[in-house]
């Protein structure tokens, strides 16, 4: 039993590979090999990758697993506050106690050699997943999906929720480029689920299932989803189910409700998921009102909204969700990396907001200053300053517009910096 913290630990690997990505499996099927296979004790996975509404998919997903009483593992990146986030053994967080032991017995079986600090997790993740029962395990692609960490497990089912630009450098710079890493998680025989997506992204998903072998549910010609009169409407060809709106904010998550209700379906889980799917899943800095806390207190009257989107499609995304609610002034609090698209991102936005403040991510080396911020805010049609800090921000926005509605976006990673300031 170690006696070192998780964050030791976890600050030890980091230093194991050069590059924070490097997309190959060969490190991993070495680990797991050195751990005995822990991949293939699995309980039957859900494999899910995508550019966006992946966390919210597997959330809405594990919610309905829950709702009939059965417990899921779940797998997801990167975290905002803790490390121990990502792992959820049978629906709880992992324990420090058993985050420490498996990450001790990777680095151990590792033997010092070469391997990302994703790799090294996420067999720890699996390592933990293995040996506790449950009746699922949901596992979220990092980064692609056909060179993925977490594309060594055999699924009984795979979902591709909506594709777009993203993580060019790392996948590809046209869409189809992109689709084809996605589409590398599709198995021999297995079912998948697909959103919503452009065509060119489709025809790649369509030709790699074809050349596997994967059996497909596509949106728009297998299921249907849309909402009517406050509800939701899903309908495939067992019939028509009239639910809840999802809980989650945003009709994008009308889309993602729809690939959970067919995933569910799939899964043969009844009647009795679709409900907990729509109601009971929660998905921190997705569209998340924050209602206590030291930001808060800085703004009395005001309301103030958190959000980890971080790419044009979430930016298209973000408006259309902000434009649905009541009116209110709308201001926005930024701050992004370096790897991203700034100006695609808040281009959508511009027409909402009275102006921008924008911030740099603390501790993240790769963040945009909030000069460069602020010049691409401007670029996108915005009027922006800069701020020193988001507590800064928040409070010069509420002198300037006392109950305004307050949006702090741009990257998870100043999500998880918010959130944990925040209490």
């Amino acid at each position: 039993m170690t006696t070192q913290t998780s964050d030791v630990i976890l600050e030890r690997m980091m230093s194991l590979h050069p590059k924070i990505i490097d997309l190959t499996l060969d490190r991993v099927w070495r680990l797991l090999h050195a751990l005995g296979d822990p991949q293939d004790s699995l309980p039957p996975v859900i494999h899910v990758a995508g550019t966006n509404g992946k966390g919210s998919t597997q959330a809405m997903l594990r919610a309905g697993i829950e709702g009939v009483g059965l417990r899921a593992h779940a797998y997801t990146s990167p975290h905002l506050v803790r490390f121990h986030e990502r792992i959820r053994l049978a629906g709880e967080l992992i324990s420090e106690a058993a985050l420490t032991d498996v990450l001790d017995e990777c680095e151990a079986a590792n033997g010092g050699e070469s391997i990302t600090y994703f790799e090294i997790t996420t067999c720890a993740a699996l390592l933990a997943f293995a040996r506790t029962p449950a009746e699922f395990t949901l596992m979220e692609v990092g980064l692609g999906g056909r060179l993925d960490a977490t594309n060594v497990v055999d699924p009984a089912l795979c979902v591709i929720t909506p594709i777009s630009m993203d993580h060019q450098s790392y996948l590809g710079e046209t869409l189809a480029e992109i689709a084809f890493e996605k589409a590398g998680i599709l198995k021999p025989g297995v079912p998948c689920v697909v959103g919503r997506q452009a065509d060119e992204a489709l025809e790649v998903i369509e030709r790699q299932a074809a050349k596997v072998g994967a059996p497909l549910l596509i949106h728009g010609q297998h299921w249907h989803v849309t909402t009517e009169h406050g509800r939701l409407v899903f309908q495939d060809e067992d019939g028509l189910l009239d639910l809840p709106l999802p809980k989650l904010l945003g009709h994008h998550q009308v889309d993602n409700a729809g690939m959970v209700l067919m995933a569910l379906r799939h899964l043969g889980l009844g009647e009795g998921a679709y409900e907990p799917a729509l109601l009971n899943a929660e998905w921190p800095a997705r569209m998340q009102r924050l209602r206590r806390g030291p930001l808060v207190e800085a703004a009395p009257g005001a309301e103030l909204w958190l959000d980890g989107g971080h790419n044009p499609a979430a930016g298209e995304t973000l408006a259309r969700t902000l434009a649905e609610l009541p009116p209110k002034p709308l201001w926005l609090i930024c701050g992004m990396l370096n790897t991203k698209d700034p100006v695609g991102y808040l281009h959508p936005m511009a027409h909402l907001a009275q102006g921008l403040r924008a911030v740099s991510i603390d501790g993240v080396s790769a963040t945009l200053t909030a000069a460069e911020t602020a010049v691409a805010a401007r670029r996108a049609g915005l009027e922006a300053e800069q701020a020193h800090s988001v507590l800064d921000a928040v409070q010069e926005v509420a002198r300037l517009e006392p109950g305004a509605r307050i949006l702090i976006c741009g990257s998870l990673y100043l999500a998880g910096t918010v959130l944990a300031e925040n209490g």
